[in-house]
């Protein structure tokens, strides 16, 4: 490989001064509540808070920077269904040359309202990633315009990276950086700029367990596709990573973490109610690996690759949050069908702080009516140990309560 088509302290440097043109400043931010939760001096690198909403713009800025006038006036093209598409859209705009994204069909109307909105064509077509990216390629080829890939793209990956550079010069003396591993575009370019830097700083890459591409192809040692990906960190739900960029990810990633779509639910939970960000699940993953960290006392940095999410899936992730959390939960309880039965069980909740926050009251339970009827009680606790003290209370007044799913 020659230098021109390797990934160097020199490119490195020239891709930050590219994307300082770009870029707001995410200052790192320390976070006590993870630091406390981890043994660890924990700093977040808030991505999430970039234009567009993640740190694709850099690498598309920076590849569409490398490229010929000629090359740019052709116009570019790609695909994707979220952040790549607006990060290309914004860079092709302050270039002031024509941008086509393909979007698959399932994407939301505000993900595809907001890369029209940054003055790109959007063309829809397929229902998944892969079908997308075959009609960019091939209106690439009719059309002749630049395909920018969302990560198999050693310039764009090298845009990536001068994230690691910005961490640096915050915190020279940084131990640990995670990072989440999609088709592995940033993770390559962070890692590999982090270990010229210093070779000493241990990287860490972040898969969804239920799309760890990324994992599979190291133990194999070469690329491998899985058969599916399933897992709500859409952002990295890639089944095949970039070829052109696994060489720099086994040199320099030490270790790849797997984080469960139960982990990354409190872990929005936690973003949100103890920093006031919104991160998107992929963006999370690193955030959500600390507690598997085998180390105490060092400076880790998280980065937080984005924070495009919709309204509903946010609600949705904050209500499953709680229920992991078992600050909402839901109680059957059997009590004789007579007058005063539903207020004698709501002072037992009362009188130990349980809120309740809907009952359902089901008189058909039991042919004998005298000795059961229904009512479910979905409330909101503290956590755990007050979840556990309510059903002790309610045992103790013999209402027999038994745990039910939640259905908010």
């Amino acid at each position: 490989m020659s230098e021109e088509n390797k990934m160097t302290l020199d490119k490195f440097e020239e891709a930050c001064e590219q994307v300082k043109k770009v870029t707001l400043e995410t200052k790192l931010m320390y976070s006590d509540y993870f630091s406390a939760q981890s043994g660890n001096k924990v700093y977040l690198k808030p991505e999430n808070m970039q234009r567009t909403g993640a740190y694709k713009v850099r690498g598309a800025y920076y590849k569409i920077s490398t490229m010929s006038d000629e090359d740019r006036k052709k116009g570019l093209i790609t695909a994707s269904a979220g952040n790549h598409a607006q990060g290309v859209a914004y860079a092709a705009r302050q270039y002031g040359v024509h941008a086509t994204i393909v979007m698959p069909t399932t994407t939301p109307l505000i993900k595809v309202n907001r890369t029209k909105a940054l003055g790109a064509e959007v063309v829809l077509c397929g229902d998944v990633y892969d079908e997308a990216e075959a009609h960019a390629k091939k209106l690439a080829k009719e059309k002749g315009y630049t395909f920018v890939h969302p990560f198999n793209d050693l310039d764009v990956a090298t845009g990536q990276g001068t994230i690691a550079m910005e961490i640096f010069k915050e915190l020279p003396t940084v131990d640990y950086i995670l990072v989440p591993i999609g088709g592995g575009g940033l993770a390559s370019g962070v890692s590999t700029l982090a270990k010229l830097l210093n070779p000493k700083i241990k990287v860490i890459g972040v898969e969804p367990s239920g799309a760890a591409c990324m994992n599979a192809s190291l133990k194999e040692g070469k690329v491998v596709t899985l058969p599916g990906v399933n897992t709500i960190a859409d952002g990295t739900a890639v089944k095949t990573p970039g070829d052109k960029i696994f060489p720099y990810i086994q040199k320099n990633i030490d270790q790849i973490i797997k984080v469960d779509d139960e982990d990354l639910v409190v872990a929005f939970l936690d973003m949100v109610e103890n920093h006031k960000m919104v991160v998107e699940n992929s963006g999370l993953l690193s955030v959500a690996a600390l507690k598997q960290l085998r180390c105490k006392d060092k400076k880790v940095v998280c980065v937080l690759s984005g924070g495009n999410m919709d309204v509903i899936t946010m609600s949705s992730v904050v209500q499953q949050g709680l229920i992991r959390r078992d600050r909402i939960f839901t109680v059957s309880v059997l009590l004789p069908d007579k007058p005063g039965e539903l207020s004698r069980v709501s002072g037992v909740i009362a009188e130990l702080g349980g809120n309740v926050i809907k009952l359902e009251h089901n008189q058909f339970v039991s042919i004998n009516r005298n000795a059961a009827v229904e009512l479910r009680i979905t409330l909101e606790a503290y956590g755990t140990e007050h979840k556990t003290q309510i059903i002790q209370a309610l045992e103790e007044k013999g209402y027999r309560p038994r745990l039910v799913t939640t259905q908010i």
